[in-house]
């Protein structure tokens, strides 16, 4: 006999559990199916643990400038097992307050692997339960969230291993950190990881088959940021094509092709870092006749999908593939389905790599903002103006702006520096408020911040920074 409910939702990723408890707090009966951990991939194999990797490698990374700030230390050094396990703990506390929530709100968790099968008002949900045994969940509403997982190519030998040839997952929990690494793609993944391990000593090579590295940056912030980490040491080969994997006695060699030149590329490891596709498979979405673009699911404005009674949400239908986007999305996709709230997500939507120095940005790149034929303000201004910056060390840094200069609108920031993660919350709540540069401009930045470089820049746009 099935078990009744008003919305099922499978994934309890960010997307996922998210509309659990604003479905629940809106008065549906709710449940929601994972597989593996409460909190999904973001939790417990991305966003979270691998800030915390990333958090450990900086302190290391800064203990080696101590001199600039007038300290010492004696026997820098770093216990990668340490590192690996402060991580992991993290994540385990986080997905031990998803949990936590679930049963605050009253969401029912279903631990299994979930199929759809036809059924009216919405498909019925299939579950087979870790612990054994079965369970059909019949509900008004389904709304999948079942996320996303690393894209690889495995006719040029780019598919992991678990040994030489690593996904974000397999990098994360290494034995020991490799003295020389291969990382291709750079994306924010692909960069954040090859941020952590120069940081900790590892000889890095970046591999981007496009032209210039972080690709979906602003040009003159990409450009910013190669300069940056290659005075760290990092070492890049953009424009760069993949030719093939192979194995050697040490570890692995790529095959390079750039500039009609080819190349062998050798490290002990590499990580594969080229992308995403959406977990799709094995949900019965092929018999419903579910409509599938380009790997993901499709759906409307409001998540719906072209099967009555079924919505899609976060990773699983399309980019951009970040845990606030399906968070968001999951509150509008709830909301529409209870008739409450403007039932879409409409908010830019900012987007972060925390590497060291950190990149934010938000809205169109200057690049997009002329193709779309906008006239255009830019303004800028580097953190070495910033007294903050400057009293902390961190003078490495870039704040962008870009006005639409019929309207005032911002349209565009673009941010490289220390904490610029923190700060496009900044240039977000501007734009989703619709303000003006004259907005902006008559706000009152604290002074000493480096928040104050946004201020500049956006006075920088029209011609009257302060401080340049």
């Amino acid at each position: 006999m099935a078990d009744a409910f008003d919305l099922v939702v499978i994934g309890a990723g960010p997307g996922g559990y998210v509309a659990a408890i604003r479905a629940s707090q809106l008065g549906l009966k709710t449940a929601i199916v994972e597989r593996e951990a409460l909190g999904g991939i973001c939790l417990n194999w991305g966003c979270i643990p691998t800030k915390a990797l990333l958090k450990s490698a900086e302190v290391y990374e800064q203990l080696g400038h101590l001199a600039d700030f007038g300290l010492s230390v004696q026997g820098r050094s770093y216990d990668f097992s340490g590192i690996v396990h402060r991580s992991r703990k993290v994540a385990k506390q986080l997905s031990a307050g998803v949990a936590f929530l679930m049963k605050k709100n009253r969401v029912e968790v279903v631990d299994g692997v979930a199929s759809l099968e036809a059924a009216t008002p919405a498909p019925c949900v299939n579950v087979a339960l870790k612990a054994g045994g079965a369970r059909t969940l019949t509900a008004r509403w389904v709304i999948l969230a079942t996320g996303a997982r690393a894209r690889v190519i495995p006719a040029i030998g780019l598919a992991p291993d678990g040994d030489r040839v690593w996904t974000y997952r397999e990098a994360m929990v290494p034995d020991a950190a490799p003295t020389s690494l291969l990382v291709v793609g750079s994306g924010a993944i692909g960069m954040e990881f090859a941020s952590f391990y120069r940081s900790l000593g590892t000889d890095v090579t970046v591999i981007e088959a496009l032209p210039r590295i972080l690709p979906v940056e602003d040009e003159e912030i990409s450009a910013t940021a190669q300069k940056a980490f290659e005075k760290r040491g990092l070492k890049f080969r953009v424009d760069a094509k993949v030719a093939g994997l192979s194995r050697t006695r040490s570890g692995i060699a790529i095959a390079v092709e750039s500039g009609g030149k080819s190349e062998s590329l050798e490290a002990e490891r590499a990580i594969v870092a080229v992308g995403i596709e959406g977990n799709v498979e094995g949900l019965g979405l092929e018999a419903l006749g579910v409509r599938i673009d380009r790997g993901h699911v499709a759906v409307d404005s409001h998540g719906a999908t072209n099967v009555p009674g079924l919505y899609a949400i976060g990773d699983i239908a399309g980019p951009p593939w970040l845990a606030h986007k399906a968070s968001h999305e999951a509150v509008a996709c709830v909301e529409h389905i209870a008739g409450v709230g403007g039932g879409h997500l409409s908010a830019p939507i900012p987007g972060c790599t925390y590497t060291t120095p950190q990149i934010a940005s938000i809205g169109l790149t200057e690049a997009q903002a002329k193709a779309a034929g906008l006239s255009l303000k830019i303004g800028r201004f580097p953190f070495r103006a910033n007294g903050k910056a400057i009293a902390a060390g961190e003078t490495e840094g870039l704040v962008k702006t870009v006005f639409n200069a019929d309207t005032g609108a911002l349209v565009g920031a673009h941010m490289i520096g220390a904490e610029v993660t923190e700060m496009i919350q900044g240039f977000a709540l501007a734009m989703t408020l619709e303000a003006t540069e004259a907005e902006i401009m008559a706000t009152v930045f604290p002074h000493p911040t480096l928040s104050e470089a946004m201020h500049e820049a956006v006075l920088d746009a029209y011609g009257r920074a302060l401080h340049l």
